[in-house]
């Protein structure tokens, strides 16, 4: 099966390198920030896992699409479980993204109230409080593209299953139209018969009439 010039399984197998590199960015996010007592942030690594994310997000809209237009039931539910269980780890990485940039904006909130404070006492604060105000901003700016990505993502699958829905229903109608032709083919079959009866049952009859009629008179030439 062909996606854009791109196979199904060519599309399922860069989602599930998507999935190994996404996963090992993570954990090295996680490595730095829990290693030790001072954590150590990388936003560049962190922007890096949320475009892979993004990455397999639009790869699992397109897999959804090819799935459903599968003929074969067996292959199709294949597949559905396959995509279905990309898109799971795909969510289960980004709920883990979304954690690190809570972690890390908490973290900014601190420092910066830290610095507040120290620069109550020595009165000269002012270039480290921008400092963490650019970096909680370009955080903060990350996390609203993350949820614009997911809320694209879970447009583009309901306008897909819509599409498959209705797909279903004109099969459906489709269908339906056949039986009532074959029903209506039946049912004229079934009248035309009937009237072919009704002509032979006219025809015994008017026959047997004219032939009481002529052993009658028969007879009652006969009697006389």
């Amino acid at each position: 099966m062909e996606g854009g010039g791109t196979t199904f399984s060519e599309i399922y197998q860069n989602s599930k390198k998507l999935l190994l590199r996404t996963r090992d960015g993570l954990e090295r996010l996680e490595r730095l920030e829990f290693s030790s007592s001072n954590p150590v942030d990388s936003p560049e690594l962190a922007f890096a896992v949320k475009k892979d994310i993004s990455q397999i997000q639009s790869l699992c809209v397109e897999m959804d699409r090819l799935w459903r237009s599968i003929s074969a039931k067996s292959q199709r539910d294949l597949w559905k479980r396959k995509v279905e269980q990309v898109a799971e780890e795909s969510d289960s990485l980004k709920e883990s993204l979304d954690k690190y940039f809570l972690r890390h904006q908490k973290r900014m909130m601190e420092a910066k109230e830290r610095a507040e404070l120290l620069g109550r006492a020595n009165g000269d604060s002012a270039h480290v409080l921008r400092i963490f105000d650019e970096e909680a901003q370009a955080m903060q700016s990350a996390r609203n593209s993350s949820m614009m990505l997911e809320e694209a993502y879970s447009k583009g699958v309901a306008i897909l299953t819509k599409y498959a829905d209705q797909r279903d229903r004109l099969k459906g109608a489709h269908r339906k139209a056949l039986d009532v032709l074959n029903t209506v083919g039946l049912s004229n079959s079934v009248l035309k018969l009937i009237e072919r009866r009704n002509r032979v049952d006219k025809w015994i009859k008017y026959t047997g009439m004219v032939v009481s009629v002529v052993v009658l008179y028969t007879f009652w030439r006969w009697a006389h």
